[in-house]
C-alpha cells in the first residue's frame, strides 16, 4: 500500500513541472507582462534591452514552454509505468531522473530563446 501511494506522489510531482510550463507558457502567449520589470516575466539582459525585445521574448518563451510542457508529459509518465509496484527506492530514483530531464529541457529553453533574440535583434535591442 505504501509503495503505490508513493508511486502516485512521484507521478504527481513529475507532472508538476510540465503542468507549470504549459500554464505559464499559455499565459505568456496570451497575456504577457506588458512592461519591463524586475519581478515577473522572462528577464535576461537581452530581453530587457528594449520594449520590442521584451514583448518578443515573453511571447516566444511562452510558446517554447507550452510546447515543451506538452512534449514532456509522456516521457514523464512512461518511465513510472515501468516501475509501478516496485520498491520505493526504484520509484524515487526513476522520478528523480524524469525530473532531471524536465529541468534540463526547461533550462535549455533559455538558450533557445536567447539565440532567437540574438537572431532577430541587434545588440542594442533594435530589429534586424
Amino acid at each position: 500500500m505504501v509503495n503505490i501511494l508513493f508511486w502516485f506522489f512521484v507521478l504527481a510531482f513529475d507532472l508538476l513541472l510540465p503542468g507549470v510550463m504549459m500554464g505559464f507558457g499559455r499565459e505568456f502567449m496570451k497575456n504577457p507582462p506588458k512592461e519591463i520589470n524586475p519581478g515577473y516575466g522572462y528577464r535576461t539582459t537581452m530581453s530587457s534591452k528594449s520594449q520590442e525585445t521584451w514583448d518578443f521574448a515573453q511571447r516566444y518563451m511562452g510558446k517554447v514552454w507550452y510546447k515543451a510542457g506538452r512534449v514532456l508529459l509522456v516521457p514523464s509518465v512512461l518511465p513510472l509505468l515501468f516501475v509501478l509496484g516496485r520498491d520505493v527506492g526504484i520509484v524515487g530514483m526513476t522520478g528523480m531522473v524524469a525530473c532531471g530531464v524536465q529541468l534540463a529541457v526547461m533550462l535549455g529553453s533559455i538558450a533557445v530563446t536567447e539565440r532567437t533574440l540574438k537572431r532577430n535583434f541587434d545588440k542594442n535591442g533594435n530589429w534586424r
